[in-house]
């Protein structure tokens, strides 16, 4: 193929392929041709143009098939327009002389269509260039047409379109030729030809003036005919013509009243008028009709109907919204009227009168649903709600009339009544897509929105009463806080009007609706409504029988409620079950003589009564089995049982009961059956068995019942077949954007599809789609699918031998019936045994013996070779499953050869399409049939099959199927695959594109291709590459086809390629391909093209985005106008779409594509997306009354700032959305938080303003998030203070975020102040409204959340300005403590518990930052003490904003305590095990009510952790001793005080004691705190963990609590295993470090209680002699610990487990493991180091809670583990740092050394000797070969100095261990490296100072020498940098300290050592100047010693003067040249150089 790709068509290597690859080739060399055209220099093409245009034109007669053909034209077309057009007239001629040819043999066509399909393409191209020729041209073309066939006039058409196209106003001459010509067309038996001749016209309408005006009528008349009998595609193409032509005729009036014409002019009245007629009257034109219409025969057929509804949409489309905003009420009196009662033909049947109402609802939700932006649908809404009204008047009129006479007249009445249902189910709809933003409409009083609704509740009409209940519903839905209301409303007009029949079945149909809205409400109902509604059912039930005129009524409304009120779950039903089942039981006879007597005793009417109130119960017991599933326990499932069989016997007698009273019953009893099967089939069999064979001889009677006319196999079938084989069925079972019109097409005329009137049961059901009205099918049908169900789960519980009987049974009914009835039967037999053996594979049952298989097979053998195309697929799915039910090998073998033979012999195409069908679903349940020959034979026969260009129907089916076995053939298909992609590619480029369902077949072949190569379409190789070409090749002709479908098909499969092998995807082709095709009519196509892109961006988000622009920029024709990429890019034209779009699985796609752009560019393209965001979310701030700032902020807004975020822009000049709706806003909402948190991902500069603007001022294309903070801040307020309830939440989330993120962010203008202080005012507005009374609880509790996050955030420090937030938590903390009584009545109660858990945690949330200031506050004051040049007066302000944000708290914190310890109690309460929920109190606690537990819960999960948190701090703040005088006094009113828990007042001690309150308060916080860490959920949250265990450190922040748990041994025990398990289940180093300070508390305790024990013992035995003392601590006096009990194991194995998990070296078992190499030693991280150290603080405390003899056992362990610690961490790092473990290593080693243990005397000789074990192992750690170059020896030699002076003398006097001790020093002395020479002077310092002289001698004398000996050394060597002086400086002052300690006598030799040495560091006058400052410093050193040793020992150092005089010279030169400026000197050097300063803090182990 790759020899294709040359400008010139390669003939060598054409001639050499075979005859089907040739096909191939020029078909790539074309498309190659194409792309290479346009970049090709002119120069170079009109060098090669007469060559190409030769091959070209030779092509001509090559028979090209249809996408060569256009290609073809287009390149021949491409050519002429960018090269020379001489020779343009003689391709023409050409051209019209093929057309012209009388060879009229198929081999000759393809020419002939090609030369038409030229002709198209170049007057398309080039256009006026070519003069006048054309009129020659379109003769001819016309002249071809006359006998042409139907390829032929299809091309024809098309060619047509493109020469008007091309040629414009200049083809007039042509218009009415043409026009003809078409005219014939439109109504063509071919529909493809149709679809293009309207094509056509459309073209044509553009410049022939005529066809909008003189010949309007006409061309209106014949698109009606061509509606008649048309597709699905002719009525999309024709209704776009005809709405285009009326909305054109009506627009043009300006323009062609200038122009001589001489018309009518149209007004919008005739434009309706003309559209209206057919859809009335349909294509019988206008005169004609009148005759049939008088005979009343006529019936506008469906497909007119639906063609015109269409054209309407379009019509009103094309006009556009504004139009419609200005003309709606003209629009909705014309669509209302189209059902009105003007017009009783349309409406005269019940099924056409459904039909024509779900036409005209369509209608009006396209238009007004579909192009209305909010603000225009709420001023539609009052329109309807005015329309209403006014019929509401003729209805009540009517009706006061008949009381006048005697009866009513009904015409008037019935009249009104599709109208009405018309208007109420669409205000309903826009009320539902509205949601909350229609609250301003409700409100609105002087529309009456309510009230009108609920006035045409009392409509007679049955359908009316029940379309207005269900536009309550949606009103429900969509307005959460109106369902309580309604319901109230409707309750109580249903109590008052109790006697009035349509009073009792509307309101009862309102009641229920509501109540079935209950579940898409959030925040539910109040519980007691359940009470209510359960009252007035029993009541209405129990009456019914009173007053016979309205006992049907009160029958059906009792069971609706039951029914209804069963929706709302559980928690509601379990209180009112036993009086359910009471009634359930009473409806029914008790035993079978009941029945008997019933049967002789009533007459027809009382027998409806009955039918109506049992159907009625059994939908109550099913709507209960299938919402509670909960409560059906066995005990209730055995009280539901015993009506059963009676319930079955009546069934069974229904027929003879017919025969009794006739027609009156048959609607009744099929009901009953129905609602009777529907609940056997969701009851488990096992409970109806004795019943079974009495209900299947019923079930067999309605399955194969004769009588039934109605073909119901589209309602029935598409169920039981594969979702893809109905792609076979054309688009009607597809789904489309008019599936709801379309629907009634697919049913056949006997009905028109479902209304609500014909169920009023499924008015509280849950439906698939969210607005859609419920369509329940007539019951003759419902009954049919109901049996079928029901047969299904029998038919597999049932024995063998009755399984075959009832196949033989069917069997012989299907043979008795004749013609379309048999069809029918057999139809829902299919239907039945197909849900049978679904449900035997579910269970993995058998079938059974061989004739059972027999007959089965019978049974579906004969329908898939039906009539019925459903019945066939159905069939073909139904052979599979038997198969796979059977499955035995040797039976699914017999089943394929059966289907073989038949494909052998068989010619007629039924039979053909269902057995190819059958082979293919046959692998989809057996996973492939393993065998080859198998299929190679199957693969052969489909071969053929699909090649069959006589059908194209067996071509589709043939290729379906093929596509099924390839891809479920797995591995085995690979042989075949080269084959059949060259069979698919064959047929691509020469099946004509009329044959749509051909290409689609082909399309998923190719699909399973690409699929089943996979990966492999990777590689390189010369056959996979052939391979891929071919699969790229065939996915360019799919694009080309004109079938939407098929280009859908092409795009998943370049997916599919993309996903397989990116690298050979042209992605700019595909990605202008998704972009062109964005907004197609087609939904199919639209999501085709939508998950392609969303596949696209997860990998090349930025690329995709680029092409999208550069594609539209390149475009020269304007492009797709609906998509407006130029200025918002790819991103807003998808957010566009998202508005449009109302599927809810295309918006997904679009979301998450949308998502997942954002996620990979918002940080780059930051601006453009807040932007896109921005206006998103500002096109709703005009619909806003934005909220005006308070009066209290005058003075700010003369910052200017604040007002304009609060008001919207006011210029609207380009707004890219118009409108959008709340949804696209929300997501916009979302879209901003993910780039905030994207941005956080991204670098810190975004939060940081000094550091984004220094970086903008560097690169100027850089962007950071904080540079747009005034944006952020804007959205959020516009999107919190919006209308609709989602957006607010989004809002404050998104200003939560904001608030969270930008706190800390300095403000560089303003020192000390942050750069959200300057919104301050725009967050107040934006959280005021919220506080508002009327505000969903939900928004409130969002509020308060943000509220907490602003103040805690610190951003505003001024009191004042926190005041006006901190007001609004105070609100609401008024409304908390106001208790349950002042609760909302609107929402179930767990709402509120949720607004006062919000209110309680935000306050908690404020209390603990304000303590935690406070608390850092007092640690910084105690620091600034110690620097002096802290600033003053900015630690004023901090202390300031602390203490203050703590006494806003403070005034408060009576009340909330109180609150906070009463919800952790519910809490507590709500966390026991199910088992004690006996002693939960039985009212609830004090926040949630016991019916609401279960809502209640997750309310508390949310929150329980701040609220502990912040009850510790406070109650440590009162330091537990504090009780509240009241608490025990008085037992205050109920919200307040906590409850009880489980006593009960009588045994309830009237006073608590403050010891006992404390400790019941102590356990309660520990309780929660156990039980929450000992199994946190997995999805528990950080937070909850960390301040779980905060609230533990606070607990033990103070003594009582401490003395609590020191003195209760096991408690510290689970504590700490608690502890244990939490850091062995949680990585995370905060709470593992948080847990370590509980840990080090816990020990503290015990350390202070055994302190206080031994205190307290001695003060006792004061007398007596110390022996007798007993031991206190753990060990007692054996020194044994019990693992388990022991608090001491307990913490040993928790900081074991922490040391092991960071430094696995440490474990002994594991050093000798080759895992851990010795040697290699590891550095830590930061939080590691934080966790070690902590763990050794705990380790060096625990001796301290032993007793001597405990001690003793496990110091052994400690040692071990400190000294690991040490020896592992103790690394060189670059500044001479210690590192943080080695610190505390050696920390608490010294800790350790010190401890009284050591001194003890039962335990002292025990520790001496672990203790020199130890440094010995500290000295050993030198000892390790090839260690030394990385260990540091300065923290071993701190180690050994810590043993020294820490530890009694016999440890380390011992000379072994003191030479060695002293060897180390020896050799570090002499290192090399300064800073280690200079510690270890530092270390010798303070050992030479050692009070005990048998210690500090032996190494003085053995290393002070070499220290004097190395500073006389530096008389030659003077320092070089300050290391080497600081090492001097170091060792002159061990040499002081040494002086001073000398003995008396040896003092004076030491002294005149140490001058001379000193003096020689002095430098004389000249010297100094010239020195090095580290000579200088040294010197000033040096003479400052001189200065202070001088005068100590004057004597020896006048001696030494006096015996050199050069010394004395030297000494006084240096005096006076310090004198002057040695005062500044002096002061300069008291502090040490700062190297040394910064390691003495480290040291101070010492």
């Amino acid at each position: 193929m790759e020899l294709a790709h040359s400008l010139l068509f390669n003939e060598e290597a054409y001639n050499q392929l075979g005859e089907f690859q040739k096909a191939e080739f020029i078909f790539e060399w074309l498309q190659f041709l194409e792309k290479l055209l346009p970049m090709t220099s002119r120069a170079d093409i009109r060098e090669n143009q007469k060559k190409l245009v030769e091959q070209l034109t030779s092509l001509l007669n090559n028979s090209p098939g249809p996408p060569t053909r256009r290609l073809l034209a287009k390149n021949l077309a491409v050519l002429y327009s960018t090269g020379d057009t001489f020779s343009v007239y003689q391709t023409i001629d050409k051209c019209n002389e093929l057309i012209r040819s009388k060879d009229d043999s198929p081999s000759y066509l393809p020419t002939k269509l090609a030369a038409v399909v030229c002709l198209g393409y170049l007057y398309k191209k080039l256009g006026r260039i070519l003069g006048n020729s054309f009129t020659d041209t379109v003769g001819n073309v016309l002249k071809a047409m006359k006998n042409a066939e139907s390829q032929g006039r299809y091309e024809i058409m098309l060619s047509l379109q493109n020469i008007l196209n091309g040629l414009g106003a200049a083809a007039i001459p042509c218009h009415r030729d043409i026009y003809k010509a078409a005219r014939s067309c439109l109504t063509d038996r071919s529909m493809a030809v149709r679809c293009a001749a309207a094509k056509c016209l459309l073209e044509l309408q553009n410049e022939a003036l005529f066809m909008w005006t003189t010949d309007l009528d006409s061309v209106v008349t014949l698109c009606f005919k061509s509606f008649e009998g048309s597709n699905y595609d002719v009525r999309l193409a024709v209704s776009k013509l005809l709405g285009t032509l009326l909305a054109r005729a009506l627009t043009s009036k300006q323009i062609t009243a200038s122009t001589k014409h001489n018309f009518r002019r149209i007004s919008l009245e005739d434009a309706m008028e003309l559209l209206g007629t057919g859809f009335l009257r349909g294509s019988c034109g206008f005169l004609r009709a009148s005759g049939d219409m008088l005979k009343g025969t006529s019936s506008v057929s469906r497909d007119v109907r639906v063609g015109v509804t269409q054209a309407y949409v379009v019509f009103v489309s094309t006009l556009g919204a504004q139009w419609l905003e200005r003309n709606f009420s003209a629009f909705l009196s014309h669509a209302l009227d189209l059902v009105s009662q003007s017009h009783p033909k349309a409406v005269q049947s019940p099924m056409d009168a459904i039909g024509c109402r779900r036409c005209v609802s369509f209608i009006l939700r396209a238009t007004v649903g579909g192009l209305l932006g909010e603000k225009a649908q709420i001023a539609a809404a009052k329109e309807i709600c005015q329309a209403i009204w006014k019929l509401k008047k003729v209805v009540d009129a009517a009706i006061s009339d008949g009381n006048l006479e005697t009866k009513i007249n009904t015409t008037d009445l019935t009249a009104s009544q599709h109208v009405l249902v018309c208007a109420v189910q669409e205000l309903g709809s826009l009320i539902h897509g509205l949601g909350t933003t229609a609250a301003p409409l409700l409100q609105d009083s002087s529309t009456g929105v309510l009230e009108a609704v609920i006035s045409v509740i009392l409509h007679p009409s049955i359908s009316v009463r029940l379309t207005a209940a269900w536009c309550l519903r949606c009103i429900a839905v969509a307005l959460p806080s109106y369902v309580s209301l309604l319901l109230d409303r409707c309750i109580e007009r249903l109590s008052a009007l109790k006697s009035c029949p349509e009073a009792v079945t509307g309101y009862s149909f309102a009641v229920a609706a509501l109540l079935g809205a209950v579940k898409h409400c959030p925040l539910g109902i109040p519980h007691g409504k359940g009470k209510v509604i359960m009252t007035v059912a029993e009541d209405l039930l129990c009456s019914a029988s009173q007053n016979s005129r309205i006992s049907l009524q009160r029958m059906q409304a009792g069971w609706l409620l039951i029914g209804a009120l069963m929706t709302l779950g559980p928690a509601v039903v379990q209180h009112h079950l036993p009086r359910i089942l009471l009634l359930w039981k009473c409806i029914f006879p008790s035993s079978p003589k009941d029945l008997e007597t019933e049967k002789t005793r009533g007459d027809a009417f009382t027998w409806q009564v009955t039918l109506e109130g049992r159907a009625g119960a059994l939908c109550a017991v099913k709507s209960f089995v299938s919402h509670c599933a909960g409560l059906l326990t066995d005990e209730v499932v055995q009280r539901l049982l015993p009506p059963l069989p009676s319930a079955v016997d009546l069934l069974t007698q229904l027929s003879s009961l017919y025969k009794s009273y006739g027609n009156s019953l048959k609607t009744p009893s099929t009901v009953y059956r129905q609602k009777l099967y529907e609940l056997l089939a969701v009851l488990p069999p096992k409970a109806y068995e004795g019943d079974f064979s009495a209900v299947l001889k019923e079930l067999v009677t309605d399955l194969t019942v004769t009588d039934s006319q109605i073909d119901a196999s589209a309602f029935l079938l598409p169920s039981l077949c594969h979702e893809n084989d109905l792609l076979l069925l054309g688009p009607l079972l597809q789904e489309t954007d008019h599936r709801f019109i379309e629907e009634q097409l697919l049913l056949g005329n006997s009905i028109a599809g479902g209304s609500l009137e014909y169920d009023p049961y499924s008015i509280y059901e849950k439906f698939a789609k969210g607005d859609s009205v419920p369509k329940p099918l007539p019951p003759a049908l419902s009954v049919i699918s109901a049996a079928s169900r029901l047969f299904g789960v029998m038919f597999s519980h049932i024995t063998e031998s009755h399984r075959l009987q009832v196949l033989e049974q069917l069997l012989n009914s299907i043979k008795q019936t004749k013609g379309s009835r048999q069809q029918i039967v057999h139809l829902h037999v299919v239907s039945a045994f197909s849900t049978s053996l679904k449900h035997l594979a579910n269970c993995r049952g058998s079938l059974g013996s061989e004739e059972v298989r027999r007959s089965a097979l019978a049974l579906v053998m004969g329908a898939l070779e039906s009539n019925n195309p459903l019945l066939r697929c159905a069939a073909a799915e139904c052979l599979a499953r038997l198969a796979q039910v059977v499955s035995d090998s040797a039976f699914t073998a017999g089943l394929a050869q059966v289907s073989f033979d038949k494909l052998k012999s068989a010619r007629d195409v039924v039979s053909r399409t269902g057995h190819s069908l059958a082979l293919g679903c046959l692998y989809r349940y057996l996973g492939g049939i393993s065998s080859t020959q198998h299929l190679n034979a199957c693969v052969g026969i489909l071969y053929t099959l699909s090649q069959d260009s006589t059908s194209p129907d067996v071509q589709a089916w043939a290729l379906h199927s093929l596509s099924l076995i390839v891809d479920l053939a797995g591995p085995l298909y690979h042989v075949h695959v080269e084959p059949t992609l060259s069979l698919v590619l064959l047929l691509l480029l020469s099946v004509p594109p009329a044959h749509a369902e051909v290409h689609q077949s082909l399309g998923r072949c190719l699909n399973t291709l690409i699929t089943t190569l996979g990966p492999e379409l990777q590689g390189s190789s010369t056959a996979v590459s052939a391979l891929r070409t071919s699969c790229l090749l065939g996915c360019a002709v799919m694009q080309d086809n004109p079938d939407c479908l098929v280009q859908a098909q092409a795009i998943s499969c370049l997916q599919q390629l993309h996903m397989f092998a990116p690298r050979h995807v042209n992605l700019s082709n595909l990605v202008s391909c998704l972009c062109m095709n964005l907004c197609s009519s087609y939904l199919l196509l639209r999501r085709a093209v939508v998950a392609c892109l969303r596949q696209l961006v997860q990998r090349e988000a930025a690329e995709v985005s680029e092409y999208a622009v550069a594609l539209v920029k390149e475009s020269k024709e304007d492009f797709t106008p609906d998509v407006n990429i130029r200025e918002i890019g790819l991103e807003g034209a998808l957010l566009g779409l998202l508005d449009k779009e109302l599927d809810p699985r295309l918006c997904q796609d679009i979301k998450e594509t949308l998502t997942h752009m954002l996620t990979s560019m918002a940080v780059e393209k930051l601006s453009f997306w807040l932007k896109l965001c921005k206006d998103v979310l500002a096109a709703s701030a005009d619909f806003n009354t934005v909220a005006s700032i308070d009066t209290t902020q005058e003075e700010e807004t003369a910052k200017g700032d604040d007002v304009s975020v609060l008001t919207s822009d006011s210029d609207d000049r380009f707004h890219p959305f118009r409108n959008p709706r709340w949804s696209t806003r929300v997501f916009a909402a979302e879209c901003v938080c993910k780039i905030i948190s994207q941005c956080e991902n991204a670098g810190s500069a975004h939060f940081d303003i000094t550091l984004a603007q220094e970086r903008k001022q560097r690169d100027s294309r850089d962007d950071f998030l904080v540079l747009h903070l005034a944006d952020l801040v804007r959205m959020a307020f516009m999107a919190a203070t919006d209308h609709s309830d989602q957006l607010r939440l989004s809002g404050l989330q998104m200003l939560q975020i904001i608030v969270r993120k930008f706190a800390a962010v300095p403000e560089p203008e303003f020192p000390g102040h942050v750069i959200l202080e300057q919104y301050q005012a725009n967050v107040g507005a934006a959280l005021r409204p919220a506080f508002a009374p009327e505000t969903p609880p939900d928004v409130t509790a969002k509020a308060c959340q943000v509220c907490s996050a602003w103040i805690a955030s610190g951003v505003v420090s001024d009191l004042n300005d926190l005041r006006r937030v901190h007001q609004l938590l105070v609100s609401s903390l008024l409304k908390v403590q106001a208790g349950k009584e002042a609760q909302n009545e609107q929402y179930n109660e767990s709402t509120s518990t949720m607004e006062v858990l919000a209110v309680l945690k935000a306050w908690a949330e404020v209390y603990i930052v304000a303590v935690e200031k406070q608390k850092n506050q007092s640690d910084t004051y105690k620091h600034s003490l110690k620097i002096v040049n802290s600033s003053e007066e900015s630690y004023r302000d901090v202390t300031f904003s602390a203490s203050g944000l703590l006494d806003l708290v403070q005034t408060d914190l009576g009340t909330l305590s109180k609150l906070w310890l009463a919800a952790l109690q519910d809490f507590a309460l709500l966390n026991l095990p199910p088992e004690y929920a006996a002693q939960l109190p039985a009212e609830g606690g004090t926040f949630y009510t016991a019916e609401t537990i279960e809502n209640a819960r997750p309310h508390y999960y949310n929150s329980w952790a701040l609220i502990l948190y912040a009850t510790a701090l406070w109650l440590t703040s009162t330091g537990f001793i504090v009780v509240d005088p009241d608490e025990g006094v008085t037992n205050l009113s109920r919200p307040v005080t906590p409850t009880t828990m489980c006593q009960d007042s009588s045994t309830r001690p009237l006073v608590k004691s403050p010891e006992d309150v404390n400790t019941d308060r102590f356990h309660l916080i520990l309780g929660i705190s156990v039980e929450f860490l000992c199994s946190p959920r997995s999805d528990a949250a950080m937070e909850s963990i960390i301040a779980c265990l905060h609230a533990l450190q606070a607990l033990f922040d103070v003594p009582w609590p401490r003395s609590k748990i020191g003195g209760d041994q096991e408690l510290g025990v689970e504590l700490l295993n608690v502890l244990h398990r939490l850091i062995l289940t949680r990585e995370s180093p905060d709470i593992q470090l948080a847990a370590l300070e509980v840990v080090r508390l816990i020990l503290f305790a015990a350390q202070e209680h055994v302190k206080e024990k031994r205190r307290s013992a001695e003060v006792d035995d004061g007398a007596a002699e110390k022996e007798t003392l007993p031991e206190f601590g753990e060990g007692k006096d054996t020194g044994g610990l019990v693992p388990g009990k022991s608090l001491v194991f307990a913490t040993l194995e928790l900081c074991v487990c922490i040391l092991v998990r960071q430094l696995p070296q440490l474990n002994p078992k594991l050093t000798c493991s080759p895992a851990v190499l010795p040697g290699k030693r590891l550095l830590l991280s930061e939080d590691g180091s934080r966790l070690v150290a902590a763990a050794l603080v705990i380790l060096s405390d625990v001796p301290a809670i032993c007793s001597p003899e405990g001690s003793v056992s496990v110091l052994p362990t400690i040692l071990y583990l400190i000294i690991g610690v040490l020896k592992e961490t103790a690394v060189k790092l670059q500044d001479g740092q210690l590192p943080l473990t080695v610190a505390a290593s050696l920390q608490a080693l010294k800790g350790l050394l010190s401890s009284p243990m050591a001194r003890a005397e039962k335990s002292q000789n025990a520790w001496t000797d672990l203790l020199r074990s130890a440094l010995v192992a500290v000295l050993d750690c030198w000892d390790q070969d090839g260690l030394l170059q990385e260990l540091d020896e300065v923290s071993l030699l701190t180690a050994i100095t810590v043993f020294v002076m820490s530890t009694s003398p016999e440890v380390t006097t011992v000379e072994c261990l003191q030479k060695r001790c002293i060897e180390k020093f020896k050799t570090t002395l002499d290192s090399k490296d300064p800073l280690v020479q200079c510690k270890c002077y530092q270390l010798l310092h303070s050992i030479f100072q050692h009070p005990n002289k048998t210690v500090s001698y032996p190494y003085i004398h053995s290393l002070a020498p070499s220290i004097v000996g190395k500073l006389q050394e530096t008389e030659k060597a003077k320092p070089e940098n300050a290391a080497e002086l600081q090492v001097i400086q170091e060792g002159i002052k061990v040499v002081t300290a040494l002086t001073a300690a000398a003995e008396e006598q040896h003092r004076a030799h030491l002294v005149a050592c140490f001058l001379p040495i000193l003096i020689s560091f002095l430098l004389d006058e000249n010297a100094l100047v010239s020195a090095t400052i580290s000579a200088k410093n040294l010197h000033e050193f040096a003479l400052q010693t001189l200065m202070q040793i001088g005068p100590q020992y004057s004597s020896v150092f006048k001696k030494l003067m006096a015996s050199s005089p050069t010394m004395k010279a030297r000494l006084e030169s240096a005096v006076k040249g310090n004198q002057e400026s040695i005062k500044v000197k002096t002061t300069k050097h008291t502090k040490n150089p700062g190297k040394s300063s910064s390691i003495q803090l480290k040291t101070n182990f010492l």
